[in-house]
Order: structure tokens, then sequence, then C-alpha cells
């Protein structure tokens, strides 16, 4: 691995990762990580650095390091892209987990060497592992990972843990509009418990979060893990940048979807972003240097419904979710490439590009219109005052 130069700063825990990757100078400056990280030029003055800290930023290779944060040290030991083959453990195999365990074992052999599964069903378990044990190339048996059943005191002897499963999801039919947040009270008590689980395995690796509402759930994650014995604080659980949401992706690739149906939307293709949760709060934008506001909530409202489409077809929409915002991004995310997920950001989950380097978390920074910003602004509070 590739030196990096750290350079300590004392934060809040709960507001700013333990480690992270530099982007811009002013990302260490000591104020408490938010929305302005993704344009930096918001932030206040560059600080005063020292010389070294001051030559490597142009390299890439400086870390940020949070020493309020008891466990800071080992977040210079958290490297996700990191040399060898993962091992990936799936918690549900029902319909989302089993198409993304489809995907992940026809398109990850490059970089998993095993999946592992559980679900509470023992035919699903059985159904899944006799399933994709029977899917091979010819003449080459061992090119992709073998899956596997993993009892549940096993669940966190993995590198990843991919947490997919949920109490109950609306049918189709039932009117209920926000499909998502209805979601969350159900999955709670679920997420938490899993979390704490991870906590008593001193869990090292990547909890990934796909179950709705994804960026709501992280930070239930994240919270349920850092809970001492005592019901307070410790901040001895997950790191902040070891918990990401999977939920952005598919509502980046269903803007592109209606950007290639309709060439007001074009734009979109070659410059656009999209930023936030996976639902309501959601921000496409039709493009970041040539930006219009109308264009964009457009855009953006006709993502937002795009699942609510298949449903009015009769069909759970979860095909695109799982590949799209779980299999794609989580691979691109073992490959240390760009990817669309949420990251920890002033005490929420908050979608934007982002990926993980030798030397943490980067979060891709650009010159964002005022207007755009302001939404980045609206949504971030949105997030905010979901408890």
């Amino acid at each position: 691995m590739t030196e990096h130069t750290p350079y300590k700063i004392q934060q809040d825990p709960a507001r700013t990762p333990a480690a992270w990757l530099a982007a811009d100078p002013r990302q260490l400056n000591g104020e408490a990580a938010d929305v302005r990280w993704l344009d930096p030029r918001r932030l206040e003055e560059v600080p005063a650095l020292p010389e070294a800290v001051r030559a490597a930023l142009p390299q890439g290779g400086v870390t940020g390091v949070n020493t309020r944060h008891p466990r800071w040290e080992r977040a210079l030991e958290f490297v996700v892209p990191k040399p060898g083959k993962k091992r990936v453990h799936l918690l549900a195999v029902g319909d989302v987990g089993g198409t993304l365990l489809t995907a992940l074992k026809l398109l990850g052999g490059d970089v998993i060497s095993g999946l592992g599964i559980c679900d509470l069903n023992e035919n699903t378990i059985a159904r899944w592992t006799a399933e994709m044990g029977q899917i091979a190339w010819p003449w080459d048996y061992g090119a992709l990972p073998e899956v596997e059943a993993v009892p549940p005191e096993r669940l966190f002897d993995c590198d990843v843990f991919i947490f997919a499963a949920t109490k109950a999801v609306p049918p189709v039919g039932s009117g209920v509009r926000d499909v998502r947040m209805a979601q969350l009270e159900t999955n709670r008590p679920l997420a938490e418990s899993f979390a704490r689980q991870a906590r008593e395995a001193d869990f090292r690796g990547l909890f990934a979060v796909l179950s709705d509402p994804v960026d709501p759930l992280c930070r239930v994650v994240w919270r349920a893990s850092n809970l001492g014995p005592d019901g307070e604080m410790d901040h001895l659980g997950l790191l902040p940048e070891q918990v990401q949401g999977f939920g952005l992706g598919v509502m980046n690739a269903r803007a592109a979807y209606f950007a290639k149906r309709d060439p007001r939307f074009a734009s979109f293709l070659t410059e656009g972003r999209s930023f936030g949760p996976h639902g309501r709060g959601l921000v496409i934008a039709n493009s970041v240097e040539r930006y219009d506001d109308a264009l964009s909530q457009e855009l953006t409202q006709l993502t937002l419904e795009a699942n609510l489409r298949i449903r009015d077809l009769g069909f759970k929409p979860y095909v695109a979710p799982a590949v799209s915002s779980g299999a794609m991004q989580l691979l691109l995310t073992l490959r240390g490439r760009w990817h669309c997920s949420s990251a920890p950001l002033g005490g929420v989950w908050f979608g934007c590009k982002n990926r993980f380097t030798p030397w943490g978390l980067e979060l891709e920074t650009l010159e964002l219109p005022d207007a755009l910003f302001a939404r980045l602004r609206e949504t971030e509070r949105a997030l905010h005052e979901i408890s």
C-alpha cells in the first residue's frame, strides 16, 4: 500500500468519519462534516497546514484522522479495496437477496472468494445453495464463487456483510405511496439486532445496507452498534465509514433510463449526478456545469415514481434495485472504483459518488450551482429530521 500522510484533527465522532481521504484541504479545517464537503468552496478558509501535508494533498495521499474517535487508529487500518478476494455474507434471500446473489455470483468472480447466505427459512437456503451450485461455465467449474449456507453465529466471519432482510413489504395494490418509509419502523428492530451482533463480533469489514429505507437504516445500524451496555454512546462499535447504504445506484440508473428516452434530459448521461436518499429527498441534477433546475426537478420526479410504474403493472420493483444498487455498486466498491452509495456525512448517510481508497473513504467534490446546493441542504435537513 502506498504510504499516506495522516493529519489529525478533533471533531465530534458522531458527525465526522473516523478517517477519510482529504480531497480538498478545507476538509481538514476541523469543522464537522456536512454536505459542504461535496463542494469545499463553501467551507471556511483553507487551514494552515504543515508543509508535508500540503505537498501530499495533490497526490491524494492525505488521510484526515479524527482523534476524538476512540478507534481512530483502527480506522487507519480499514481498507476495503485491499489485495485478495473477499468473503461476502448475505442476510435474507428474498426477492432482492436472490436477485442480488445471482448477480454477485455471475459478476464477482474477480473480487469475491465465496458467498455465504443466511435466512430463517431452511428450505430457502437449501433452494439457493442448490440453484447457485448448478450455475457454472462448462469446463471451468471454479471460475465463479461458491455459495454456501452460513449459520447465524458465523454471519460476521466475512469481509462484507450485506443486510437485505426485511420484516414486511406493503403488497402491490395496498395504496401505500411511500413504501420505503413505511418499512422504517418494521425494519428498525431487525437492523438494530444485527448491528449489535456486529459489535459483539468485533466486525471489521463493510456493513452494507440494502433494506429500505436504506439511508435512515444506515444511521440506525451505526447508532445501535455504538451503544454500550449502559445504553450510552461509546463509539466502540462500527466506524461511520464501515456502514454504507446501497440504494442510490438504481436511482442513478433510472435517471439514465429516462435521459436515453427524452432528449431534453440527454445531458444527464454525460454531465449529470444523483445525490441523496433512495426515495423522497432524492436530488437528480441534469448537469452540474449547465444545471437547469426545472429540468432536474422533472427528471427527479420521474425517477422517484419509476418504481410505482412497475407496481402499476402488478409487480414488485426489486430486480433493478438488486442489480443496479446492490450488485453493481458493491462490486465497484470492492474494486476501489467510484460508485453510488450513501456515506456518512454530518451524522446522516447521504447518497453521493464516492470510493474507498488505500487512504480512506473519498467523496467526489464538485463546484455546485447555488440552486443545486440548496436542494442538497434541504435533503440534508430532512434526513436529520428522521429519527
